[in-house]
């Protein structure tokens, strides 16, 4: 079995016709597990949960539109799952678990884009890069990840070391392995599964997330995993899969898990047989 649960209608509208390009897509790459999870930022609902000069601008949905749209696929019988990708904003714990508990979402992503005001994967934020101690970063990335994962409010943490996006990587090897293995001590202990993102081959790093080192922590530490796409346009719907199937064999793993109205299970990964 194939998944695909990180994909974005952003670029485009919220609307069936554009919902129907990106299952289309799923369809003709075989996924058999497809969800939409919009970034929660852009919903007016979630002003509570995270505010800065860049987010406050791209809120422009209201949540309402968007179960709307998904009761609108599923009358016409079209497979997808709702999600939604929260950024994890520290000290912020009752409201997202508030805004999540108040929709019956197939699964939750959460992800780290934001270290205080530095969005790590903007190109607006680039020069940040060169003015901060990559070492702080880094830790301050990771700290994130761990709470992250002990908050227990999400299914799958997403695009997990999407830090290295620009190819700004400690050279201290020590170093990221301690954070990688801090990180995946809290995961081991949480319902979160990682994602196989293919998304970093398009990003300047151009290498899928997470590192091969911080997967094969993951499987000696029982984490289940997903892959997704995180495609912001139809086209990118299942992309690359074959390079995430060979990083997740190589690194031990046999099953992705699925979901279904926060309900769970593993299941055997590859195309198998149509």
């Amino acid at each position: 079995m194939l998944t695909d649960y990180h994909n974005h209608l952003e670029t485009g509208t919220l609307t069936l016709e554009y919902l129907k390009k990106f299952t289309d897509s799923a369809r003709e790459k075989q996924i058999d597990f497809f969800g939409i999870s919009e970034h929660a930022y852009h919903f007016y609902e979630t002003a509570d949960i995270l505010q800065n000069e860049w987010v406050n601008p791209r809120r422009y949905y209201k949540m309402e539109d968007y179960v709307s749209l998904f009761k609108q696929a599923w009358e016409a019988d079209i497979d997808v799952k709702m999600s939604i990708e929260m950024d994890y904003t520290p000290g912020r714990h009752k409201e997202m678990q508030a805004f999540i508990q108040s929709y019956d979402f197939d699964y939750i992503i959460g992800s780290i884009h934001w270290i205080g005001d530095f969005g790590i994967d903007l190109k607006e934020y680039m020069h940040e890069w060169d003015k901060r101690d990559i070492y702080e970063i880094y830790r301050a990335y990771f700290d994130q990840l761990v709470t992250l994962a002990e908050s227990d409010l999400f299914d799958i943490i997403g695009h997990m070391d999407l830090v290295k996006i620009f190819n700004y990587v400690p050279k201290e090897e020590e170093f990221l392995l301690e954070q990688f293995d801090r990180a995946t001590d809290a995961l081991k202990n949480s319902k979160t599964c990682v994602e196989i993102s293919t998304a970093g081959l398009r990003k300047p790093v151009g290498e899928l997330y997470p590192d091969k080192r911080l997967l094969d922590m993951c499987f000696q530490k029982g984490i289940p995993i997903v892959f997704s796409s995180d495609a912001h346009f139809p086209e990118h719907v299942g992309a690359d899969f074959d390079q995430a199937e060979a990083l997740a064999i190589g690194s031990g793993y046999k099953d992705l898990m699925t979901f279904s109205k926060g309900k769970r299970q593993l299941m055997p990964l590859g195309k198998g047989k149509r």
